[in-house]
């Protein structure tokens, strides 16, 4: 299944005589409130997002929390949920304000030669503050202060189970699914010291989305393609095979140190191709649009403005 959080664009309809499971007005199904849905695929072929709101979760979280019994319940209707045509919607990040997003770095040996990092015998994690966090077609703003704006293509996992000490061998039992995460980063701010977290929170660079691929539709989430473009001009492209630190080791890492929520974001890393290791360096610009694709997970599409 694929979870995401949408709300409707309100536009004129005749009202008439529905049948059950056939698609809607958006309106009628969330009156513009943010609300958690399924994204799915009509009997004409294009995608459609089922509308969850009839089983009281207010949220995708709320729905991670509940556990198998909420997937369960959510089974049960997935085909009679009432429908409305994904572009009528606006989808927001698919969990807009998790628990937690950790974000780990240098963890694609390519990307930390590039950026001329020595990889370190742990993982290198960071935050990013969710007041960051936006969802696909959103755009990032590009701040004033920063003159090295640049982008991260990321593959990231979502925690299902709370837990504390994982062990690695138990790692499937504490994932919910998988995400994609744009890790907008402003490079003059952030390796003007050590600390990395507020030179890639700044207001909108954190986009994500544009669903959460519940953990049964990716059977290895380690040979997964993963790649960025900017107007169509293939920049990134790797695979998550690569990855130093796999996501076991990430999650008996981090629980090694605070107990993992359900609904924390873990954000593996990006590969080589961003801006700071070109040469010459390439940020990112105005009006540009950015395209994260990661198989079976989807694609995560923004633009670019200044601020």
């Amino acid at each position: 299944m694929k979870f995401v959080t949408f709300s409707s664009r309100a536009e004129s309809t005749n009202a008439k005589p529905r049948t059950l499971g056939e698609s809607v007005p958006a309106e009628l199904l969330n009156c513009g409130v943010a609300t958690p849905g399924l994204l799915v695929v009509g009997k004409d072929g294009e995608q459609e997002v089922a509308s969850l709101s009839s089983l009281g979760y207010r949220s995708v979280r709320n729905i991670i929390e509940a556990g198998q019994d909420a997937l369960d319940r959510i089974r049960k209707i997935e085909s009679s949920a009432p429908r409305v045509p994904l572009s009528r919607v606006t989808l927001h990040a698919p969990i807009p304000r998790p628990p937690r997003v950790f974000a780990i770095g240098l963890n694609y040996q390519k990307h930390a030669d590039e950026s001329k990092m020595a990889v370190q015998k742990v993982p290198t994690v960071f935050l990013k503050l969710t007041s960051s966090i936006v969802g696909p077609d959103a755009l990032i703003i590009l701040p004033k202060i920063s003159t090295q704006p640049d982008y991260e293509a990321e593959f990231a996992v979502v925690i299902g189970k709370r837990g504390y000490q994982i062990a690695e061998k138990d790692w499937k039992e504490h994932v919910f699914g998988y995400t994609i995460v744009n890790d907008v980063s402003a490079r003059d701010v952030q390796l003007a010291t050590s600390q990395w977290t507020l030179g890639k929170s700044f207001p909108t660079f954190t986009p994500m989305g544009p669903a959460i691929v519940t953990a049964d539709e990716v059977p290895d989430p380690h040979a997964l393609n993963i790649s960025l473009t900017i107007n169509g001009e293939t920049l990134q492209s790797s695979n998550t095979s690569d990855l130093i630190f796999k996501i076991p080791a990430l999650i008996a890492h981090l629980s090694s140190l605070t107990p993992l929520e359900a609904g924390d974001i873990i954000s593996t890393g990006t590969p080589e191709g961003v801006g700071l290791g070109r040469k010459p360096q390439r940020w990112l610009q105005p009006d540009e649009e950015v395209v994260i694709t990661v198989e079976k997970v989807g694609q995560l599409r923004n633009r670019t403005v200044a601020e």
